[in-house]
């Protein structure tokens, strides 16, 4: 199924992601800082809206602000796992996690703010850990079997950084759009 114009900037509102590594080195820091600033603005996108905004699907299909805020705590815990275990383990192999399947879950039926205070606290952690990587640490690996093939720690770094400007975009989209 091919999708409209209309519907790739509703599912990718600041585009696909793509790596580069002979151009990412330099950006690094600035990618890390977009990681450790995520809870503040995830703050913000959000503040304000009523239970029934949070229950909106940021697009036709798509998941609803309180699936993405919960999803978003789901994955930066299983990234900042991946991070460790690629630190202190020679290119461990990961635990892919069917995402759509956990957003079916109870717990994504509960209040944002306990997702909130998880990724506030766990980028905390995630900021000190970032901050402390080496070059050599950036080159560290770990193998992802749902892709068949190694990611470098700096990868993964601008992967997430990535990550949280999409779902960002998600929110501020949507409440653009709608008069939010």
């Amino acid at each position: 199924m091919e999708l409209s114009a209309e519907e790739i900037k509703l599912r990718y509102p600041v585009g696909g992601y793509e790596y580069t590594p002979e151009t990412d080195d330099p950006r690094v820091v600035i990618y890390m800082n977009e990681i450790k600033s995520f809870p503040e603005l995830l703050k913000n996108a959000i503040s304000g809206l009523s239970e029934e905004q949070i229950d909106t699907p940021y697009r036709p299909g798509g998941w609803t602000v309180r699936q993405l805020v919960h999803h978003c705590a789901d994955s930066h815990m299983n990234a900042f796992i991946r991070f460790k275990l690629a630190l202190t383990e020679d290119i461990p192999v990961i635990k892919p996690y069917e995402e759509a399947e956990w957003a079916k879950g109870e717990d994504y039926k509960l209040p944002v703010e306990y997702s909130v205070a998880v990724i506030d606290n766990l980028h905390k952690r995630w900021g000190v850990l970032l901050d402390s990587l080496s070059p050599a640490d950036l080159e560290r690996r770990y193998f992802h079997p749902g892709h068949n093939r190694e990611f470098t720690v700096k990868e993964a770094v601008c992967h997430y950084a990535w990550h949280a400007r999409h779902h960002l975009a998600h929110i501020t989209s949507m409440r653009k759009r709608n008069g939010w």
